[in-house]
């Protein structure tokens, strides 16, 4: 039976990386609003089924994806539990676990997330539903008056309980604390977002370590170092690589098997052109890799647009943006790859 550092090192293996399909039904409503298509279990099942099935973006490029607690137990329109389609292509389901963040008591427009009560009990269902890793997220504002101290070190604690449980679960977790790129105001420098993650991730492995957390177990989700998306900042992608890379050599432990980055607040393109640049900076302690959401998805979405007739463009579409990433997880991608397509 395959070890939690034996997971966690399949999820990022080489060339590869996780595709965040666990948007809730806010953000899917947002998504879908784009298209003009309504929010329904019918349309959530197919647009889900659509990336699914694209054989070749899952077969090559996806080692995870991370689902909601009603895509690990849904089925596709032909009746095939989606955890099958997955098992097909050789995906490790994986489930976000956390409710969401709520208004942090005592601060200024903070947030903690909840979910805790009951996790033992979700973790051990989940698990015998076949999910073999999960996700919790804690959101770090920043603005003139936050993060706070205590904001910061409430989401860690609660980061490392979660992940705690976790591993009693036997499941995999995935750490996410995100510093938003794209809160309120969202126009903080690229040295500000160095600072406040620098000071978030430091927390966060120091409540690890406290919960007596197994770091070869487990992934980190972060954000990378990026000014917030109002800022009037102007950066290239290679200085956002090596005040990334500076800020994770200082806090990441190398027992830490892999960072699978988020995309929050960047384009399709940035995000990939980021990773890519991360990359070439390399070797790194760990590997490091995505685990993108809207930036693997958004243009299959739109070749997509509710339309069963587009199911080939858009898996296609979405093979493409998967093999961009799967290349900038090796320091390998170029404009003008992505250009050619």
């Amino acid at each position: 039976m395959p070890t939690l550092a034996d997971t966690a090192k399949a999820l990022v293996a080489p060339g590869m990386g996780i595709l965040a399909a666990d948007e809730s039904e806010g953000t899917i409503a947002k998504r879908f609003a784009v298209i003009g298509l309504p929010v329904t279990f019918e349309t959530r099942r197919d647009y889900r089924e659509m990336l699914f099935r694209s054989r070749e973006a899952m077969q090559q490029y996806i080692t995870g994806a991370i689902l909601t607690e009603e895509t690990l137990t849904q089925n596709a329109a032909d009746g095939t539990p989606f955890v099958a389609i997955l098992a097909e292509s050789d995906v490790m389901p994986g489930i976000k676990v956390d409710r969401g963040a709520f208004a942090m008591p005592g601060t200024r427009g903070e947030k903690i997330t909840e979910g805790l009560d009951g996790l033992r009990a979700r973790l051990d269902h989940y698990r015998k539903l076949g999910a073999k890793f999960a996700k919790w997220r804690g959101v770090i504002a920043v603005s003139d008056y936050a993060p706070s101290r205590n904001g910061i070190r409430a989401n860690a604690h609660v980061l490392a309980r979660y992940a705690a449980l976790c591993q009693e679960a036997e499941m995999v977790p995935v750490v996410e604390p995100e510093v938003l790129a794209d809160g309120e105001p969202g126009d903080h420098s690229i040295d500000r977002c160095a600072e406040v993650t620098g000071e978030t991730l430091g927390t966060v492995f120091d409540e690890l370590r406290l919960a007596g957390v197994d770091l070869s177990g487990m992934l980190l989700k972060p954000n990378m170092v990026t000014p917030g998306v109002r800022s009037k900042d102007q950066v290239s992608e290679e200085e956002v690589a090596q005040r990334t890379i500076e800020v994770l050599r200082a806090n990441v432990p190398a027992a830490v098997p892999g960072i699978a980055f988020l995309s929050g607040g960047q384009s399709d393109a940035a995000a990939t052109a980021n990773l890519s640049a991360i990359n070439r900076l390399g070797p790194h302690p760990w590997a490091v890799t995505f685990s993108f959401g809207r930036a693997l998805q958004q243009a299959a979405l739109l070749a997509w647009g509710g339309d069963a007739a587009n199911v080939p463009k858009a898996s296609a579409a979405f093979a493409h943006r998967a093999k961009m990433n799967a290349l900038a997880s090796a320091g390998a991608w170029r404009h003008d790859l992505d250009r050619a397509a």
